[in-house]
């Protein structure tokens, strides 16, 4: 049996929870999430505990696999919906900066042009300088994918440590050509 299916959800009590068949709707301070969640695996609201309890229906590979899935995604959602994600950037390189211009992500990192990124709905964008990005959001995916493509538009190099990287991602650096002329020929 899933160690992870097995452990119930804590519901707090600002948080109100729906079922309808196997859609799941989770709605608190910082916004509403939905999932629909696999036939395989059945879910249930204790209102009087206030916790979400995932069964699996049978003993079959697939049912085993999405317990412990469901379970974690349900657990992600009541955080996010109370909590909420937050992923950090940092851009590095001289000249390399970040501007918000209304629900849109400006980025000059080097290019001839400035990269235009449309900010997801359900994101929030915070730049404390320039050359920082934050974004926040109530569902874990959305905020991990839009800080990926993000990363992905200049993604940190080797050689100078140029790009974007996440706050606290070590980059690690190679010496490059002029390390290599010193061994004697």
């Amino acid at each position: 049996m899933s160690r992870i299916g097995k452990k119930p959800v804590a519901v707090p009590a600002n948080v109100k929870v729906a079922l309808s068949g196997c859609a799941v709707t989770v709605e608190g301070p910082l916004g509403k999430l939905q999932y629909e969640h696999r036939p395989e695996v059945s879910v249930a609201f204790d209102e009087a505990a206030r916790r979400l309890v995932v069964s699996r229906r049978g003993d079959e590979r697939a049912a085993r696999a999405f317990h412990g899935l469901t379970r974690a995604l349900l657990a992600n959602m009541v955080e996010g919906v109370t909590k909420g994600y937050r992923k950090s950037l940092e851009i590095v390189g001289v000249g390399y900066s970040a501007k918000l211009q209304g629900q849109v992500l400006v980025l000059n990192i080097g290019f001839a042009h400035p990269v235009v990124m449309p900010i997801p709905e359900g994101l929030k964008v915070e730049l404390p300088s320039a050359t920082q990005v934050v974004i926040k959001g109530a569902d874990k995916q959305l905020v991990g994918e839009f800080a990926a493509e993000v990363r992905a538009v200049r993604k940190p190099e080797p050689y100078q440590g140029k790009g974007i990287r996440y706050s606290g991602e070590v980059v690690r650096r190679k010496a490059g050509k002029a390390f290599a002329g010193t061994a004697s020929t």
